[in-house]
C-alpha cells in the first residue's frame, strides 16, 4: 500500500516537474523571442537607417554637385567679359535656372546615373554683384529623401578693399584702417591694421629709405614692449628671416604675400561704358566740355539730399586746386543707380539721401586728364545702410584742395585710375602778398583729421599727410561693408564668381 502510494506521488512530483519545466521553457522561448524581435528590429532599423544615411549622403553631393556645376557654367558665360557685358548676360541671355528651375543629372563615371540636381536662381539686381544659388539633390534609389543647399555668389568689386593700390604706399604711425588694404607693389604699415593686408611682391626696395629689399608687407614701428618708429632698415622685417614675423600689435589679422595682382590698365572700357550710359535718360547725366560763359574747367557738384546743383567752373588757383569763379547754374535730381559723367575736371561736396549714384570726371575727346576735386566741404551720406552710396572715379587724380576742411569726412568709394588718391605737399605756402609780391602771412599746412568711409583704389602713390609732419595728422580709413554686396552703379567689377556664403536649407 505504501509503495504504491510512493510511487503515485513520485509519478505526479515528475509530472509536476515536467510541467514546470514546460512552463519554464515557455517563458524562456518567448523572452527569447521577445530578444530576437527586438534584436531583429533593431538591426533592421540600423541598416534602414544606415541606407537612409547613405542616400542623404547621396542627395547631399548631388546637391552640392549642382552647386558647382553653376560655378563652373558661370566661369564659362562671363569669365573675361566687360561690366556691361555680364550685365547683358543676367538680363538677355537667358541663364539657367533664372526664369525656371533647371534639372540635369548626375553620374558616377564608375557606378553610372546617380540622382539629380534642380537649380534655382535669385539672379542680381541693377546694384549689386550677388546672386543665390539654391540646389536640391536626390538619388534614383531614394528619391523622397531630398537635400538643399543655398549658396551666395559674389562678384569681387574694386570697392571691397579699405584701398588698393598699384604702386609702393605707406602708412603713418596715426593711420588706423578697418578694411583690407592690397597693392601690386610694397606697403610699408606703421598703424594699426583690423583686417587683412596683402602685396602682390615677396619683398621690394622700400623708397623712404636706403638699405637692403624689405617684405612686401612690413612695418617699421618698434617691437613691444618699445613703441614708436625706426626709419632705418629693418633686418627682422626682411628676407631671409622665417617665418616671417606676425606682428599681432600692428597687423591685427595678419599679413599676407605674394598675391594676385588688380589690373588697373583694365579701367578704361569701363569709364566708356559709363560716359555712354550718362547719355542715357533716366540713366545718368552728361556734362561736356562747352560752357555759356567763356573759360571752362569743369563743374562743381553740390549734392543735396535728392538733387544737386551744377556750376560752371570759369576759373580757378592751380597752387591751391579751389574754385576762383563760376557760373550757368542749374539744378537737376540724382540718378539712382545711375552715373553722372563730367567730360571734365569736378569739385564735388554735398550730401545724398537715398541714392546710389556713381560721379566721374574722364576726359575721353583728347587733351588733360581729367581730376575730381575734394575738401571744400564734407561729402556725406544721409543714410549709413546702405540706402546711400557714392562712388567717385577720377581718370587722374582724386584731390584733395589746399584749403579743405580741418575735420574731414568723406563717405565714398574712390578711384583714381590713372593717378592717385591724395593731398599735395604744401609744406609752408603763403596766402597773402604785398604789392611788390613779397609774402606777408606764411602758413604751416596742418590739418588735423581726414575720415574716408568706404574706400580707396590709387594708380599711384596714396597718402594725406608727409614726413615733414605736414598734411593730416590723423587719417582714419573705415571700409563701408555694405559696398562688399552693393558698390557703387557701375563701378568696375571682376567677372569671377566667388562662394561668399554657404548653408543648407
Amino acid at each position: 500500500m505504501e509503495k504504491k502510494y510512493f510511487k503515485k506521488r513520485i509519478g505526479e512530483k515528475i509530472k509536476n516537474q515536467k510541467g514546470s519545466a514546460l512552463a519554464y521553457s515557455l517563458v524562456i522561448m518567448m523572452i527569447v523571442a521577445i530578444l530576437l524581435t527586438s534584436i531583429l528590429r533593431y538591426i533592421s532599423s540600423q541598416i534602414n537607417y544606415s541606407f537612409n544615411r547613405i542616400n542623404r549622403e547621396k542627395s547631399f553631393q548631388v546637391a552640392e554637385a549642382g552647386i558647382y556645376w553653376y560655378r563652373w557654367y558661370l566661369a564659362h558665360q562671363v569669365s573675361g567679359k566687360t561690366v556691361q557685358q555680364v550685365k547683358d548676360f543676367w538680363q538677355n541671355g537667358n541663364p539657367y535656372g533664372v526664369s525656371s528651375p533647371y534639372e540635369a543629372e548626375f553620374s558616377d563615371p564608375e557606378a553610372g546615373p546617380v540622382g539629380k540636381y534642380k537649380i534655382e536662381i535669385d539672379p542680381p539686381d541693377s546694384n549689386s554683384t550677388i546672386i543665390m544659388v539654391k540646389s536640391t539633390g536626390w538619388t534614383y534609389k531614394d528619391p523622397g529623401n531630398k537635400r538643399t543647399i543655398q549658396v551666395r555668389f559674389r562678384r569681387p568689386s574694386w570697392s571691397e578693399n579699405a584701398v588698393v593700390a598699384n604702386d609702393v604706399i605707406r602708412f603713418g604711425e596715426s593711420t588706423e584702417v578697418s578694411g583690407k588694404i592690397h597693392s601690386n607693389n610694397g606697403i610699408r604699415f606703421d598703424g594699426v591694421a583690423y583686417n587683412k593686408i596683402s602685396s602682390s611682391v615677396d619683398d621690394y626696395d622700400d623708397p623712404d629709405h636706403s638699405g637692403l629689399p624689405e617684405f612686401g608687407v612690413h612695418t617699421h614701428v618698434n617691437v613691444p614692449p618699445g613703441s614708436g618708429v625706426n626709419d632705418n632698415f629693418r633686418p627682422l622685417e626682411a628676407p631671409p628671416t622665417d617665418p616671417v614675423p606676425s606682428r599681432v600689435d600692428v597687423f591685427k589679422a595678419g599679413r599676407q604675400f605674394p598675391v594676385p595682382s588688380v589690373d588697373f590698365n583694365g579701367l578704361l572700357s569701363d569709364l566708356n561704358f559709363m560716359k555712354s550710359q550718362s547719355k542715357i535718360a533716366g540713366q545718368g547725366n552728361y556734362f561736356d566740355n562747352t560752357n555759356c560763359s567763356g573759360s571752362n574747367y569743369g563743374r562743381h557738384i553740390i549734392l543735396s539730399g535728392g538733387n544737386m546743383t551744377v556750376k560752371t567752373v570759369t576759373s580757378y588757383d592751380a597752387s591751391s586746386n579751389s574754385i576762383i569763379s563760376e557760373g550757368c547754374s542749374a539744378n537737376y535730381g540724382i540718378p539712382n543707380g545711375g552715373v553722372i559723367f563730367v567730360e571734365n575736371n569736378i569739385w564735388l561736396e554735398g550730401t545724398i539721401n537715398n541714392k546710389k549714384v556713381t560721379i566721374v570726371a574722364a576726359n575721353l575727346v583728347g587733351g588733360s586728364r581729367a581730376n575730381v576735386y575734394l575738401g571744400a566741404n564734407n561729402l556725406l551720406y544721409t543714410n549709413t545702410d546702405g540706402k546711400d552710396v557714392i562712388g567717385v572715379i577720377a581718370q587722374q587724380d582724386i584731390e584733395i584742395i589746399r584749403d579743405s576742411q580741418d575735420f574731414l569726412t568723406i563717405d565714398a568709394a574712390l578711384l583714381a585710375q590713372s593717378g592717385r588718391v591724395g593731398r599735395e605737399h604744401y609744406g609752408v605756402y603763403c596766402t597773402q602778398y604785398n604789392r611788390r609780391g613779397s609774402c606777408l602771412n606764411w602758413v604751416t599746412d596742418h590739418k588735423n583729421t581726414i575720415t574716408v568711409n568706404g574706400s580707396i583704389a590709387t594708380n599711384l602713390r596714396y597718402g594725406f599727410a608727409y614726413t615733414d609732419n605736414t598734411g593730416y595728422t590723423n587719417r582714419v580709413l573705415n571700409f563701408d561693408n555694405n559696398l562688399l554686396y552693393y558698390p557703387p552703379p557701375y563701378f568696375p567689377t571682376g567677372t569671377e564668381y566667388s562662394i561668399d556664403l554657404w548653408e543648407e536649407l
